[in-house]
């Protein structure tokens, strides 16, 4: 289902586009920073909040799934450039897959009144969906901008995209978010 509507305090939310991990996705980092910068730069026309996460640890709990990757260059985990980062921009760092989790991102969205999220990022079915799940649980109405958004495996996006995220909220297109905004 597409986004319905923009509500008037909506905020972006745009998820681990930080240098260390958009090296990991080549091929289709290129569009999603591109829609994503697109979508900042709506939304900052708007004057609605936009939300810049990074990540910088992890849980601290024991995996099947190895997840140590060595000594992490200094810039790991710096925001990607395009993103323009501005002083009026919320940065959450987190150390978990989700955005909300031990952050201060739920208070910072009630502060401003924010009744809904838009998703942008990587990587869908980790950072993206389990942020949203806690939008979601948190009572915001959830939209994810399909084509600003990726995965390390394609068939992880298509599964959040054609599955999970239809319940818990609505999907569009960069372009007709862009129409939605303007």
């Amino acid at each position: 289902m597409p986004i319905t509507q923009i509500d008037p305090v909506t905020a972006l939310i745009v998820i681990d586009l930080q240098k260390g991990i958009v090296a990991l996705a080549p091929q289709e980092s290129p569009a999603v920073v591109a829609n994503s910068a697109k979508l900042i730069e709506a939304f900052r026309k708007r004057n609605l909040p936009v939300v810049l996460v990074n990540v910088a640890g992890a849980a601290p709990g024991r995996t099947s799934t190895p997840r140590h990757m060595g000594e992490l260059p200094p810039d790991w985990a710096e925001l990607v450039p395009e993103l323009n980062q501005q002083p009026s921009d919320i940065l959450i760092t987190k150390k978990a897959y989700g955005a909300f989790l031990n952050t201060a991102l739920d208070a910072e969205l009630k502060k401003r009144n924010v009744t809904q999220v838009v998703f942008c990022g990587v990587a869908t079915s980790i950072g993206i969906e389990s942020s949203a799940r806690s939008a979601y649980d948190l009572g915001y109405h959830v939209a994810f901008v399909e084509d600003a958004m990726a995965d390390l495996k394609p068939e992880n996006h298509r599964h959040s995209i054609d599955v999970f995220f239809p319940r818990i909220g609505e999907i569009d297109t960069t372009v007709n978010t862009l129409k939605l905004l303007a």
